[in-house]
């Protein structure tokens, strides 16, 4: 038990519960802080010592926080985060250094082409780009800025839309050969690229689900791929391997370098359900003058793509004879 009221438990033992606390896991914990899990169970029965208290009720492959576990993570989250603010306000990162990060897809696809522009306009800032399919915790991890695909609720409220997108078929001139799609139903005979998500959390990039907006029925196609990373999903449909859905934001470009088409033309495109966009996300507190020029030019990038988007500038992009050339 501690032997004066002053006394504080050791950083590590705090950061060490804290982890487990909030992963309810002492493994994940000890993956995380990059120690051994016996380590974090260690740690974890140092600090109930000294408190004289239990702060998890522990079960078979269960942890659950007992009351005064409950009070002291709260606690404990909030004065750890406090002091990982406290510590890159004071310099920890370099000068000028911007941290940014966004999924995979999206940073391959339609950011990492375009930040020639930016470096141009801003020489003098660092940028450090984490490109990851999790979603991070901006304040620990220390990262300025996520772009983040969501629903307005899930982005926050201090967030700023910078677009949505629909989806469409495309693919390469070669896989047509010559051929018109005048509809769904002539998708039948061809591959179809398919984007592997077994957990759903893209459903509007489905054919099943493009098939029932479009009332489509009976499709039987010639083969099937399918790709865990969109980024490879969209180089096998530019590389004539078959048809794919397309999200808007991201296959622009090829469409106008010719090395996409869209099949039906402007015809058969959908937009994911409940508002989902793409959001500009920053932690809370004062934004830093590199962060605001790199939102700014975000926003930018953004209206410019929307212009080239318009329906009216947008090509037609089927093969212009219904037969053999």
């Amino acid at each position: 038990m501690l032997k004066r009221v002053r006394e504080l438990p050791s950083l590590d033992l705090l950061k060490g519960f804290e982890a487990a606390a909030r992963n309810l896991s002492f493994t994940k914990a000890a993956a995380e802080l990059f120690v051994t899990q016996s380590a974090i169970s260690r740690q974890v029965q140092t600090l109930e010592d000294q408190l004289g208290v239990a702060l998890f009720r522990r079960h078979h492959r269960e942890l659950r926080l007992t009351e005064e576990g409950q009070t002291f993570y709260k606690t404990t989250g909030e004065v750890l985060r406090l002091l990982r603010d406290v510590t890159g306000r004071l310099g920890a990162r370099p000068a000028g250094m911007l941290t940014v990060t966004t999924t995979v897809s999206f940073a391959g696809l339609w950011l990492v082409p375009r930040l020639n522009d930016f470096r141009r306009l801003h020489p003098g800032i660092d940028m450090r780009l984490a490109a990851t399919n999790e979603i991070q915790d901006l304040e620990r991890e220390g990262i300025d800025l996520a772009i983040r695909y969501c629903t307005p609720k899930a982005a926050g409220r201090n967030a700023v839309r910078l677009f949505g997108e629909v989806v469409f078929p495309v693919c390469s001139k070669s896989v047509l050969a010559g051929r018109k799609l005048k509809s769904p139903q002539d998708l039948s005979d061809h591959v179809l690229l398919h984007y592997d998500d077994p957990e759903r959390r893209y459903p509007w990039l489905s054919w099943d689900v493009w098939f029932e907006l479009t009332q489509t029925e009976g499709v039987k196609p010639a083969g099937t791929l399918r790709f865990s990373h969109y980024d490879q999903l969209m180089q096998a449909a530019i590389a004539g391997q078959g048809i794919a859905l397309g999200r808007s934001r991201f296959v622009n470009h090829w469409v106008k370098l010719g090395k996409l088409i869209l099949p039906f033309g402007k015809r058969y495109r959908a937009s994911p359900a409940d508002s989902r966009a793409y959001f500009i996300v920053c932690p809370r507190g004062a934004v830093r003058p590199a962060v605001a020029e790199f939102s700014s030019w975000l926003l930018l990038q953004a209206q410019a793509e929307d212009a080239e988007m318009a329906p009216a500038a947008l090509p037609d992009a089927r093969p212009a004879s219904d037969g053999p050339r």
